[in-house]
């Protein structure tokens, strides 16, 4: 469904995307951003999903920054090397990345532009709401949300967690509640990773609610 496109980050860097349209006139448009794993299958799909429920939708590809075509599974060696890859990106590079992306989206017509993102993406969007000039964001079980809790938002954000997840504990979700009360913090019984239906940490139950507030969230906010 989707394509490959390039970016123009500020920097220069030659950074792709992964992007997908909706059949019809689209409801808004969305910024998606990967996990340690990269743009790989899991995150097209959910590209791919966001634009059969109307939106245009686009991962950038940070790691193409390191080197062509970095895409990884979920065993115990790729989360190692996913960690060191995103260590070396670091939230700079990233975040310029995101804005490039939503530059791309913007001379598509795009009025509003919103991001989701999931794990580290799901931090990448709690900085995306905090520093760029988003619209509305949606972040998933992002493990650095806690550190960077003294940020605040510049827009409307909606943040998922898991309460079986070991990476996140529940004492930091609470505090990150405390903190924005204006932040809707949703939790479920479920484990770091839950929207992935290629971890065996994925929750149906789970995945499906979340999913379906983010759209709810969007629609609010982006139409």
């Amino acid at each position: 469904m989707g394509e490959a496109i390039a970016l123009k980050p500020a920097d220069g860097a030659a950074v792709g995307g992964y992007l997908a349209k909706p059949s019809g006139a689209p409801k808004g448009h969305v910024i998606v951003v990967m996990e340690i794993f990269g743009v790989n299958k899991h995150i097209r799909n959910v590209v791919d999903r966001l634009a059969a429920d109307g939106y245009v939708a686009l991962a950038p590809q940070f790691f193409d920054r390191l080197g062509p075509k970095i895409e990884l599974g979920y065993t115990p060696e790729t989360i190692q090397q996913g960690i060191k890859h995103v260590t070396a990106l670091g939230f700079d590079k990233a975040l310029a990345d995101v804005q490039a992306g939503v530059d791309v989206l913007k001379g598509m017509g795009a009025k509003k532009v919103g991001v989701t993102g999931f794990c580290w993406g799901g931090t990448i969007t709690w900085l995306s709401a905090c520093r760029l000039k988003m619209d509305a964001a949606v972040g998933y079980y992002g493990g650095g949300v806690h550190g960077a809790r003294a940020e605040k938002p510049k827009c409307p954000t909606m943040l998922h967690f898991g309460d079986k997840d070991a990476h996140i504990p529940m004492t930091h979700v609470n505090e990150v509640r405390q903190a924005h009360p204006g932040v809707i913090v949703y939790d479920y019984s479920a484990d770091h990773g839950f929207h992935c239906d290629e971890r065996a940490s994925y929750d149906a139950v789970a995945s499906k609610l979340a999913y379906g507030r983010t759209l709810e969230f969007f629609a609010k906010h982006l139409a």
